[in-house]
């Protein structure tokens, strides 16, 4: 088992003074990907910016590898090939083409160039127009700020109204370093890449969650600590867990990123990063929020008399 231990279990980390390098950096990092949101945009893939779809039914198992290569030398843009119902079933998606209906048409022609001698049945055709791609992001949003929303309440419920502030300021920052990723690398935006968004959200949120359910746990506990000491002591109690956890599903994430393929390629890489930042945010950013937010402790300042100490011992101050 201490083969397994990342992190000593009686650490005694001072994060607390960080916090003075972890908010300006949060805050810059925010303000970079919402400035790069708005000047340069999203890579929106099919999803969002409408296109082809054509769905194929090969003569015995569909090599679906093989399809996307062949595909991809007829230089369309974005073309995204999936499995699809059976094994001899095959969904395709091409990006939208400039030039209007006529240039969706001749997609359809190329492809069906393409596969002319390979025996394959064109089952369904059709074009997603810009209407369904606006639905479709649209419905993204409102899911993304629901959750959010949601969650809100809920940790206001069970915990303090510091607390929730705390963990959506952090959980919103997580997600606009995320979408700036995206942004800068360009990666293609679909409704996979909502779902990894809305994951991070989940992921990051339950780490923050953890180190919270702590908190208040010692704040019943240590009544006389110090707020910042507190929140040492908090986090260094739950760093084994968080690490541990973080490097675990880290190693699950790049096993599908090196050898899962190109189309989750871009969802494990928003993951990846997502999971780092959600980690490096409920120890950094999440804990410290509550010493901005005033949290109140009976903590007492110094000269106060006597202030309780993690043994359960007195401390002259």
């Amino acid at each position: 088992m201490a083969l397994l231990r990342l992190v000593p279990d009686d650490t005694h980390f001072r994060f607390m003074w960080l916090r003075k390098v972890s908010f300006p950096l949060a805050i810059l990092l925010g303000v970079a990907s919402i400035f790069l949101f708005v000047s340069v945009g999203l890579n929106y893939g099919i999803d969002f910016k409408g296109g082809t779809i054509i769905e194929i039914k090969t003569d015995g198992p569909a090599d679906v590898g093989k399809i996307r290569s062949d595909l991809g030398s007829l230089q369309l843009g974005d073309v995204q090939v999936q499995q699809f119902g059976g094994e001899d079933e095959v969904l395709i998606r091409v990006e939208e083409q400039a030039g209007g209906e006529l240039a969706q048409q001749a997609v359809v022609g190329q492809v069906r160039a393409l596969f002319a001698e390979d025996n394959i049945d064109f089952r369904r055709i059709e074009v997603v127009g810009p209407r369904v791609s606006g639905e479709l992001a649209t419905a993204g949003i409102i899911a993304v700020a629901a959750s959010l929303i949601a969650i809100l309440f809920y940790i206001w419920f069970r915990f303090e109204w510091q607390f929730a502030v705390g963990a959506i300021l952090t959980t919103a920052n997580d997600v606009i370093i995320t979408i700036g990723l995206f942004v800068v690398l360009q990666l293609d935006f679909s409704l996979s890449s909502i779902a990894a968004v809305l994951t991070i959200i989940g992921y990051s949120l339950n780490d923050t969650v953890v180190v919270y359910d702590r908190i208040r746990e010692n704040l019943r506990r240590y009544k006389k600590l110090e707020l910042p000491e507190l929140l040492d002591l908090s986090i260094n109690e739950t760093l084994s867990r968080t690490t541990l956890t973080s490097v675990t599903t880290l190693l699950a994430l790049i096993s599908l990123y090196m050898f899962g393929g190109e189309v989750i390629q871009s969802f494990t890489l928003a993951m990846i990063f997502g999971i780092v930042i959600g980690t490096y945010s409920s120890i950094f950013l999440a804990a410290p929020l509550l010493i901005l937010l005033n949290l109140r402790t009976g903590g007492k300042s110094s000269g106060d008399g006597e202030a309780e100490t993690p043994d359960g011992e007195g401390a002259a101050a």
